[in-house]
């Protein structure tokens, strides 16, 4: 996604968390480097189950925190630039969804990287994993819902404006008010109905049973409830955000991305 340049929120501390980024980056990069290399030529043991018990290895723990600190910098840095179709945060909670939404966005790539992987390993070298799958599913099951505070803070879900551009300005904030109410009503009702569910899941660190056997139960369903209430935090965002603009009409014309188009343009002279 082409982005702009310009500092969206960090100002001066951009630059330190480039360097935290890229720092951690390398450090974790250098980990899996030493222990692919150690089980190559010293015979050290290194799995993908040792991830799921870095506390028995105290270099994958290391690894794995580098790894989180670089993710999350990262998610921090590439949240203060904005992509050319993005629109311009204005709410109190946007860039919290947008950070979210980075991190979806290098999620997806991993998927990538890892089908990318098992593709190698199964068909030219004979020898498929055992978690490459299970990864996948997992690391996807978070970038779903991820994406929907993601269209939520851009305004992407799917609205309705044939009977609401109808509306006078106030008929429309009081339809927009019983929306985020709804959606409050809905949130409210899933974590009653499945927190204590969540928490046991949780506690017990349930598994998912198979020979990888990852903590998808364990992580997903507090994921679910946790990630629902960011989606309502940031519903409320937008309608306070929106509340004193001026009314909008939508046409179908709206919906042509320019950029893009400009893009294919460019593509089919060259």
């Amino acid at each position: 996604m082409p982005v702009q340049a310009e500092s969206v929120w960090l100002g001066a501390a951009r630059k330190p968390v480039r360097i935290i980024m890229v720092t951690s980056f390398l450090g974790a990069v250098a980990i899996v480097l030493g222990l692919i290399l150690g089980g190559l030529f010293f015979g050290a043991e290194f799995d993908m189950k040792q991830v799921l018990s870095p506390t028995q290895t105290p270099t994958v723990l290391a690894m794995l925190i580098l790894a989180t600190i670089a993710l999350l910098s990262a998610g921090i840095y590439l949240s203060d630039t904005r992509g050319v179709i993005e629109s311009e945060p204005s709410g109190f909670f946007d860039i919290v969804s947008l950070i979210c939404a980075r991190l979806a966005m290098m999620a997806t790539a991993g998927i990538v990287l890892v089908m990318f992987f098992e593709v190698i390993s199964r068909y030219v070298f004979s020898k498929p994993t055992l978690w490459a799958n299970e990864l996948s599913l997992w690391i996807a099951g978070i970038v779903f819902l991820l994406a929907g505070l993601y269209a939520m803070q851009q305004r992407s879900h799917i609205r309705i404006f044939i009977i609401y551009d109808l509306f006078p300005r106030w008929l429309q904030k009081l339809s927009d008010v019983i929306s985020v109410f709804l959606i409050w009503v809905f949130t409210f009702l899933l974590i009653w109905g499945g927190y204590n569910e969540a928490v046991a899941k949780f506690f017990r660190w349930e598994t998912f049973g198979t020979a990888w056997d990852p903590p998808i139960p364990a992580t997903i369903k507090p994921a679910i409830l946790i990630i629902v209430l960011l989606v309502a935090i940031q519903a409320l965002s937008n309608l306070i955000a929106d509340w004193n603009k001026a009314p909008e009409v939508h046409l179908p014309v709206d919906e042509i991305d320019e950029h893009e188009i400009e893009l294919i343009r460019k593509n089919l002279e060259g």
